[in-house]
């Protein structure tokens, strides 16, 4: 599969690298060229230092071919932005959008942006584990269920293949 991804910070960078250890074409976009020191040497995809927001940054990034996108940087605006300008000016249908805020989450998930509001998912997830309680479903957590439709993958499941690796550079 190919893959863009916005964002290398710890979260993105780990991503990368299990991504393209899996065998998939990966690209990371990251407005600072040190962040790109998080990804492992393992990590055999392309970097491209830029605004994710941006059209011809996101073409370097080869978005034209990509299959899937995750929005990871800091900033619920740039992610939501990113991957709104992804999904409607490139066609891309498997978006992924990390939000902090819940209120923003559900008004973008309700424009066709899955969107993931992390606060909210730990926040269940740690209440549950302080008081004793199983762990329940992401979609649990969410308030929304990511049953897929019938003949597609779970969501966040993709597809693991082995494939030839290209060397990580810089674009």
């Amino acid at each position: 599969m190919n893959i863009v991804i916005l964002g290398c910070g710890r979260v993105g960078s780990i991503l990368a690298t299990d991504l393209s250890e899996a065998g998939h074409k990966v690209t990371i976009i990251d407005r600072n060229r040190d962040a790109f020191r998080r990804l492992s040497n393992r990590y055999h995809g392309q970097t491209v230092v830029g605004n994710g927001v941006d059209e011809d940054v996101l073409r370097r990034a080869n978005i034209e071919s990509a299959e899937g996108f995750i929005a990871l940087t800091q900033g619920d605006n740039t992610n939501i932005m990113a991957s709104q300008v992804v999904h409607t000016r490139f066609g891309i249908e498997k978006v992924l959008c990390r939000v902090y805020d819940p209120i923003r989450a559900q008004v973008f998930r309700e424009l066709g942006i899955h969107t993931i509001p992390t606060a909210k998912l730990l926040s269940g997830l740690f209440g549950d584990m302080l008081m004793d309680m199983p762990v329940q479903s992401i979609g649990d957590y969410l308030g929304e269920p990511l049953a897929p439709e019938e003949g597609e993958r779970p969501h966040g499941e993709f597809e693991i293949g082995l494939g030839a690796s290209s060397s990580s550079q810089e674009v």
